[in-house]
């Protein structure tokens, strides 16, 4: 087996990882030593030369030079990458997987201690304040070193090293945790394989009695059944509450239905709701948790990439009305949620497909390396290719824009932000909402509308001036390489146009609209009304738009 050791600069993964190495006859495989040892330079040069971007794009490959897990149930390898190696997603995918991941916590003010003494020269944090640097780094990596095991990098080197010990010991795990962090909306763990361990360990922290499982028909074949078996095998109290399946969960009648059984099962406020679902279930089973004894709390296990990426994401909770889509709901933040990409598997090519078109809304919001690995990866992750998920792309995928969805919450949680904050998320939407309106929730896929609605935001944006020609041209030839926003539809233009009137991102009575930039978006409440018909028009149409040319 591999163990691989992680941690800030100065953690005493070369120190603890040679000494590991040697006590099992193992090789020590130092990731900084490799790259400098390939280019000839050392690592502060390469920095000073060539930038951090280019180290990382040597790290990368010096990761992907390590190959697969060794196989031997006895260590084999001891591997030291960077402190910064694992901000990458890929590189956390291929170190994690498969191997014993272990993190040597060290407190800032000891690292700086050991920095000032240490040879070395760590590029990071040089300066006049090395401890406040740390302490940065600190603050941006740990949910990615959390997902390790947790060892105290402060203790002797002889009891770290024995503690290090034992973890290997007990084996590689079965599963793999990516990313592991506590949030002000609740705590968040991505991973695969991870849904029954993590949703065990929230139940032993919240001091839960029993495990109250919501999910519907599909989810729970595929996936809810498998974790409430491990549930119960884990020693837990099951009881499940099974609501429709897709939008006419979303409905008060089967709300108050489902209100009706937790009182039949006798739930109280310490007993959480465990949601097992896509975005259709998530609504209205956090509805429930919202307004069931005036709230109680609840644990999201997003079952779709849709759900994962983006609705699972920022406690809302609602239902539909007649006269509107989510127009009756709540802000109720889960406690935590569970990303396990074990769940997705199932998933048809059409609900994958359609998932990226809020993907696509992440990566077009200013996320570049989104951009690339969708225009590289998109396509392969939407047929659920074996090499999405063995090449880390598939996780890449969900972690970029779940974390950048995270983000904005948890600066604008209820939507306050004038135009910076959690509104930029509805890039796409107005449109989207209105295509889902005129098509009465009937065929259309979320997702699916919001390809169309990202065609028309570009569209727009081109015309007043605020989306340049060679962004336009990029959004869309990703919405076309991925398979979104091209056929035809059959719903009339005015039709829609007067549907985005019952858009919720009104203020003032105006219409706000969220427009592409070269990078970013911007908020507009004067786009006029001819504007949106022309694009609506186009895009309804199947028409390419006036930037065609470009995009050839």
């Amino acid at each position: 087996m591999d163990l691989v050791l992680v941690g800030l600069p100065g953690s005493g993964k070369s120190a603890v990882g040679r000494r590991i190495a040697s006590r099992h006859g193992a090789t020590f495989v130092d990731l900084d030593d490799q790259i400098e040892h390939a280019t000839g330079r050392k690592i502060p040069e390469i920095f000073a030369t060539d930038g951090e971007p280019f180290f990382r794009h040597l790290e990368r490959e010096a990761v992907v030079a390590l190959g697969p897990p060794d196989t031997d149930p006895a260590l084999r390898r001891v591997i030291s990458p960077g402190g910064g190696a694992i901000l990458d997603p890929r590189n956390r995918w291929s170190l994690y997987r498969g191997r014993v991941p272990v993190w040597l916590d060290v407190r800032p003010e000891v690292l700086g201690q050991r920095l000032r003494r240490s040879p070395n020269v760590r590029p990071l944090v040089q300066g006049g304040d090395p401890v406040g640097r740390i302490r940065q780094l600190a603050a941006a990596r740990e949910r990615f070193y959390a997902a390790a095991h947790r060892v105290n990098g402060v203790a002797e080197l002889s009891g770290v090293i024995e503690t290090v010990d034992h973890l290997v010991a007990a084996g590689k795990p079965t599963a793999t945790t990516l990313l592991h962090v506590s949030t002000k909306i609740g705590e968040v763990t991505l991973g695969e394989g991870i849904a029954v361990e993590a949703v065990g360990g929230i139940l032993q922290r919240l001091e839960a009695r029993r495990a109250v499982l919501v999910s519907e028909p599909g989810a729970w074949a595929a996936f809810g059944e498998g974790v409430a078996e491990g549930l119960r095998a884990a020693g837990w109290q099951v009881d499940t509450v099974m609501l429709p399946a897709g939008e006419a969960a979303k409905q008060l009648a089967v709300v108050g239905d489902a209100a009706r059984e937790l009182a039949r099962l006798r739930v109280e406020r310490r007993d959480p709701l465990i949601a097992i679902g896509g975005g259709a279930l998530g609504d209205p089973a956090g509805f429930l948790a919202a307004t069931y004894l005036r709230g109680v709390p609840w644990i999201q296990v997003p079952t779709t990439l849709v759900a994962q990426v983006d609705s699972a994401i920022g406690g809302k909770t609602g239902v539909d009305l007649p006269e509107g889509k989510n127009l009756l709901g709540a802000f109720h933040q889960p406690v935590a949620i569970v990303l396990d990409l074990a769940a997705l598997g199932p998933l048809p090519e059409r609900q994958r497909r359609a998932a990226l078109g809020e993907v696509v809304k992440m990566a077009a919001l200013g996320d570049e390396a989104l951009f690339a690995t969708l225009e590289t990866d998109g396509d392969a992750v939407a047929r659920s290719a074996a090499s999405s998920l063995e090449s880390g792309a598939l996780a890449e995928v969900v972690e970029r824009p779940a974390w950048a969805k995270i983000e904005v919450v948890t600066a604008d949680e209820r939507e306050h932000g004038a135009a910076g904050g959690r509104i930029t998320l509805n890039l796409g939407h107005t449109v989207a909402h209105a295509l889902e309106a005129v098509d009465g929730y009937a065929t259309l896929l979320h997702g699916e509308a919001v390809g169309y609605g990202l065609r028309a935001a570009v569209r727009v944006g081109a015309a007043v001036g605020v989306t340049p020609p060679d962004r336009a041209a990029r959004i869309e030839r990703l919405l076309d390489a991925v398979g979104l926003g091209r056929s035809p539809l059959p719903y009339p233009t005015m039709a829609v146009l007067e549907a985005t009137g019952t858009d919720k991102k009104h203020a003032a009575g105006r219409l706000r609209w969220v427009l592409p930039t070269a990078d970013g978006v911007v908020v507009h409440d004067d786009v006029p009304e001819a504007v949106v018909a022309a694009a609506i028009d186009e895009v309804v149409a199947g028409r390419p738009s006036a930037a065609a040319g470009a995009r050839a």
